[in-house]
């Protein structure tokens, strides 16, 4: 799987990581799906509702605001492809929460943002089973 993201896009996400240090942000990868490529088209940002003393190591996106980014998908004829997020110091790598709380098929955006720079960014995808992620190729595009 490779996940085909815009320079524009893929800056935005490292931007959002920036500006909400030392909280995680989050938000909705938009697009479609075509064989083993993933297109993004647009990213949705979402707030970030996990209670404050959790935003440092933790998201969650509402159920109004997910169905607001369906709702948005839709109206587009777009897909959600996944979920971005940031991990404020601390590595691009899922955390057992994130493997608690995600869901098959979708790719999972990770920004490491390290004292409030962007680090490295990598994308996921949980194995159907849901034992583990594997990782997905992110391939930026102009």
């Amino acid at each position: 799987m490779t996940l085909k993201i815009s320079q524009s896009d893929f800056d935005t996400i490292e931007c959002e990581g920036q500006r909400t240090f030392p909280e995680e942000c989050c938000g909705f990868i938009l697009g479609k799906k075509d064989g083993d490529d993933r297109n993004v088209t647009k990213l949705l940002s979402a707030d970030n509702m996990r209670e404050d003393e959790a935003r440092h190591n933790r998201f969650s996106i509402s159920p109004q605001d997910y169905m607001k980014g369906d709702k948005a998908a839709r109206a587009e004829g777009l897909d959600i492809l996944g979920f971005y997020h940031s991990h404020p110091n601390a590595p691009a790598r899922p955390s057992q929460f994130d493997l608690d709380h995600a869901w098959p098929w979708y790719s999972y955006v990770i920004v490491s943002i390290m004292d409030g720079e962007p680090k490295n960014m990598t994308s996921w995808i949980m194995d159907d089973d849901r034992s583990k992620f594997s990782e997905e190729t992110i391939n930026v595009v102009s």
